[in-house]
Parts: structure tokens; sequence; C-alpha cells
């Protein structure tokens, strides 16, 4: 399952309810600024209500935050020099 995941979550065998979710946070990941009603509601539509797209943002976000802070500092990196 992990590998599956890694290689293309679009492709794993996981439920619908998640891949939608997935789609979501892909897209948050890429630019946010093209989330639409749509995207909610497509959520919606797979079982999210207000509270759950709410969190599944908030999570997203904090992790794109830690890892661009992170990225930026060099944390993680080998010492180059």
């Amino acid at each position: 399952m992990v590998r599956a995941l890694q290689e293309d979550y679009r492709t794993a065998p996981i439920p619908e309810q998640d891949r939608v979710m997935l789609n979501y946070v892909a897209q948050l990941t890429r630019d946010a600024t093209r989330i639409t009603p749509r995207d909610h509601e497509q959520l919606r539509a797979a079982g999210f209500g207000d509270k759950a797209i709410l969190q599944i943002t908030l999570i997203a976000s904090w992790f794109n935050y830690i890892n661009r802070v992170a990225d930026a500092l060099g944390v993680g990196r080998e010492e180059q020099g």
C-alpha cells in the first residue's frame, strides 16, 4: 500500500473518499489560489463536512508551511561546502 501511494495515489488501492481528499490536498499544495467552491463541493459529495474540510485544509497547509521553512533553512539536507 505504501509503495502504491508513493508511486501514484491516483492509482493506489484506496477508498474513493481518500482519493478525493488527496486530489484536494495536491491542488492546495500546487496552487491554493486555484481552489474553488467546486473543490469543496467534491469533498462534500465524498462525505466530508465543513469541519472536516477545514481540518484537511489546515493540516495540509501547515505541512506545506513547515516543509518550506525547513527547505529554506536547509533542515534535513547534508552540509554542502
